[in-house]
């Protein structure tokens, strides 16, 4: 019986293309079938990936380092990949996207069309999400990234607490969490198409593991939407000095010079979220640092913030962030700590 051929993986890069996952996932596709049998001194196997970097028009491009990368052809050198890579993606998610990034979508939803998996890495799903091919199917993304995305496609369900988010026809669409989070993606696919043992070996080879705790214990919950109204502005310079108050929504109204209920509907539209929400992550994000950088017990920490009920705030916390106050200080441990 013939070896299966290997399946041509494009690897999909524009100027503002982060350099790291490109390589990263060109590099461990490649090892898939050899490097393992390299080190144990057996002859390698066919290779399972062809992977390939493709852009626009095939020609050399600075990378954010000013680099020159040169791919391996165009997108009409590859039009029928069997899978679509989209890396890490270096932009500002609250800006206008690049123009050009219309053309490169419209390759990507072709070869959904024509059969392929299209996977993004990180804030890949930027682009990914252009596509339309998100519209009515769950995605995750980067966690400062998030926001955006729903803010520009209210139709795609983000799941920012998720490392890994398989959606479509097939599962054919899979969008990823930080940029870490390639470790899953790249076991995850090499698991499906290679098989169990081959993504053992990856894991093995590259000491990969799983995030098995998701990433909200990594994310800044208070990544906020920009916006131009002062009023809101004056009220949020407010609260990051008077958090803690017991009653900070109504001194927030107050200091914006509007009524609670007022406040409540111009904050929400001006950050997206309500005003206890957004009193909650900072202090949520306050409780974070103390825990990383202090010895403080839980409790007193959470009086600090302005919550006289530990267990309400330990409640809380562990909603927001995934974990619990204490796996989240045993994760985040400064390394002197550890000695």
């Amino acid at each position: 019986m013939d070896a299966p051929r290997p399946l041509l993986t494009t690897i999909v890069a524009t100027p503002e293309t982060g350099t790291a996952g490109t390589f990263i996932i060109m590099d461990l596709l490649y090892a898939v079938g050899r490097l393992w049998e390299l080190l144990h001194s057996e002859a390698p196997g066919m290779p399972r990936f062809l992977p390939r970097l493709v852009t626009f028009d095939g020609q050399p491009y600075q990378d954010i380092h000013g680099v020159t990368i040169t791919p391996h052809g165009s997108f009409d050198d590859f039009p029928h990949p069997d899978i679509v890579m989209i890396p890490e993606l270096a932009i500002d998610p609250w800006k206008p996207l690049p123009n050009s990034f219309a053309a490169v979508a419209d390759w990507v939803r072709d070869s959904y069309h024509d059969g392929a998996i299209v996977a993004s890495l990180c804030s890949g799903s930027v682009l990914l999400s252009e596509t339309g091919l998100l519209e009515g199917q769950e995605a995750t993304s980067h966690w400062g990234y998030c926001e955006a995305i729903k803010a520009r496609h209210p139709g795609i369900t983000i799941r920012k607490e998720r490392v890994l988010v398989m959606a479509g026809e097939g599962h054919r669409l899979i969008t990823t969490g930080g940029f870490s989070s390639w470790h899953d993606l790249l076991l995850y696919l090499v698991g499906r198409i290679a098989g169990a043992e081959e993504a053992r070996r990856l894991s093995k080879l590259f000491l990969l593991d799983w995030h098995v705790d998701g990433q909200l214990p990594f994310a800044a919950l208070t990544v906020g939407r920009k916006h131009e109204d002062s009023m809101i502005a004056a009220a949020q310079i407010w609260a990051a000095d008077n958090y803690a108050d017991p009653n900070p929504v109504a001194l927030m109204a107050a200091e914006a010079g509007l009524t609670e209920r007022s406040f409540l509907r111009r904050f929400r539209k001006a950050t997206g979220q309500s005003p206890l929400e957004y009193v909650q992550t900072m202090r949520i994000e306050e409780a974070k640092q103390l825990l990383e950088t202090t010895d403080m017990a839980f409790d007193a920490i959470a009086a600090e913030v302005g919550y006289s009920e530990p267990s309400a705030f330990r409640h809380l916390f562990r909603k927001l962030v995934g974990t619990t106050p204490s796996a989240y200080r045993r994760r985040h441990l400064r390394p002197e700590a550890r000695v």
